[in-house]
C-alpha cells in the first residue's frame, strides 16, 4: 500500500532532494584537545559531536582478556529537537541507542589490540533532524581515526525509507526529520562498504518483504557514499596536519 506522499511531481523530495541524493555532510577531525580523539559532524541540519578517550587500563572489575572494553555514550542535548524537553541523560532510549553504538564499534575496533584496556565513546546530538542515529555513528568513526585506534574499516550508517511515485516505489536515502515523521519505515544501517560486513539493521516498521532488499540496497549505497566522503574528510585533515621538512 502506498504510505505517506512524500515525492512531488517531478520526484523530488520535500527538501527538494532527489530520492538517492545524501544531504550536505561537513565534519572535522580533531575539533577538541582534551580527548584522545575528537570530531564534529552535521548532516543536513543533524549536528553531533564525538569524543574518544582510551585507550587506557581498564577497572579490575571490567578487564577482558580478550580484548577490549568499549563503553559507549550517547545523549541528545535538551535543545537539540527545538522543543522543551525534560528527559533525563541516561533514559531509556539513550541506553538503547548507546547499545547500538557499541555494537557497531565493536565490529570495527581491532579490540584484540587492546587486552585489559578500555576505550570510552561519548556522543552527543546537538541538532536532531533526522537520522541521528546514523550521524552519531559516523561522527564517532571520525572520532575513533583521529584516536589512532586500529579499525578494520571505516565504519559509517545510513539510514533508508520508501515513498511511491505514482504506483512506482521509490527507495529514500538518508531520511531528514519530515519524512521520519510522516510515519512511514525507516530502515538504519551501520557496514563497512570496503568489507561489505553490516554491523547493525535496524528498522522502525515493518516492511513488505517485497520492498525489503530496495530499501536495504538505497541503505547501502548511502554507506557507501557516506564512506567517500569521510574517507576524504580523513585525508583533508592529514594533509592539513603535515608539515614539510626544512630545506
Amino acid at each position: 500500500m502506498p504510505g505517506p506522499d512524500l515525492l512531488s511531481s517531478q520526484g523530488l523530495r520535500l527538501d527538494g532532494r532527489r530520492p538517492n541524493e545524501l544531504r550536505r555532510i561537513r565534519c572535522k577531525l580533531g575539533v577538541f584537545t582534551q580527548p584522545d580523539g575528537s570530531a564534529y559532524l552535521e548532516q543536513g541540519n543533524t549536528k553531533v559531536l564525538a569524543a574518544v578517550y582510551g585507550p587506557h587500563q581498564a577497572a579490575k572489575s571490567k578487564m577482558n582478556t580478550e580484548g577490549v572494553v568499549v563503553n559507549c555514550q550517547y545523549s541528545m542535548a535538551t535543545f537539540s529537537t527545538g522543543e522543551r524537553k525534560n528527559r533525563p541523560r541516561g533514559d531509556r532510549k539513550s541506553q538503547e541507542m548507546s547499545m547500538h553504538l557499541r555494537q557497531v564499534l565493536i565490529a570495527a575496533i581491532k579490540t584484540e589490540l587492546y587486552p585489559r584496556s578500555q576505550i570510552d565513546i561519548y556522543v552527543e546530538v546537538l541538532q536532531a533532524d533526522g537520522s541521528a542515529f546514523s550521524a552519531c555513528v559516523n561522527a564517532a568513526s571520525l572520532a575513533l581515526i583521529n584516536a589512532g585506534i586500529p579499525m578494520r574499516a571505516i565504519v559509517c550508517a545510513s539510514s533508508a525509507s520508501m515513498a511511491w511515485r505514482g504506483a512506482e516505489p521509490q527507495p529514500l536515502v538518508d531520511v531528514g526529520h519530515v519524512e521520519e515523521a510522516a510515519g512511514g519505515v525507516c530502515l538504519t544501517v551501520a557496514a563497512m562498504p570496503t568489507t561489505g560486513s553490516i554491523a547493525l539493521l535496524e528498522m522502525s516498521h515493518r516492511l513488505h518483504m517485497d520492498y525489503f532488499e530496495l530499501v536495504l540496497s538505497r541503505a547501502m549505497q548511502g554507506c557507501r557514499d557516506i564512506e567517500a566522503v569521510l574517507d576524504r574528510a580523513v585525508r583533508d585533515h592529514l594533509a592539513e596536519g603535515w608539515t614539510k621538512p626544512d630545506a
